[in-house]
């Protein structure tokens, strides 16, 4: 747990939509250590890299000496609990580059939990409603009630919203 206000730690920082990376540059720019995962995402047309978390670019810097952050062009806010900026574990952001760094197929997922209510937006149960039973790295099992009983059944997860 990061207790020491006057030692740097990793922030996440809200940004406008689409300017991760020019917030990135700007923030880097000042001296600051800055980290902006990006995935490879295939179109028909190219390749393009895009933020891992839409929105987020994450800094490292003393919790107090915030302004010269919140002052960058683009920057809406620090993610906070209240009005103190919520810092995230080294170990975290440690983990998060080696996935990076490992080569593997990294691509953002929605946070699903057991028991969250979902819709299914595609696939043959479009417009059915359900609730999250377990998670799997392909697919996600359902249950749908009806007549006080359940149904499971396995769906991808890009077929459903929360």
């Amino acid at each position: 747990m990061i207790k020491d206000r006057s030692q740097p730690a990793w922030f996440a920082i809200y940004v406008k939509p689409r300017h991760e990376k020019k917030v990135f540059s700007v923030l880097t720019g000042k001296g600051f250590q800055g980290f902006l995962p990006l995935y490879k995402s295939d179109t028909r047309t190219k390749i393009s890299e895009n933020p891992l978390f839409p929105g987020y670019v994450f800094c490292r810097f003393i919790r107090d000496d915030r302004l010269p952050i919140l002052s960058t062009p683009g920057v809406f806010s620090i993610v906070a609990f209240g009005n103190d900026p919520a810092p995230i574990e080294d170990s975290e952001v440690d983990s998060l580059r080696s996935v990076l760094a490992s080569g593997l197929i990294v691509r953002p997922r929605p946070y699903l939990s057991i028991g969250q209510k979902v819709r299914i937006l595609d696939g043959p149960l479009r417009g059915v409603e359900g609730i999250v039973k377990d998670c799997h790295a392909e697919e996600l099992v359902v249950s749908i009630t009806l007549l006080q009983r359940s149904v499971e059944v396995k769906l991808k997860p890009h077929w459903i919203t929360y």
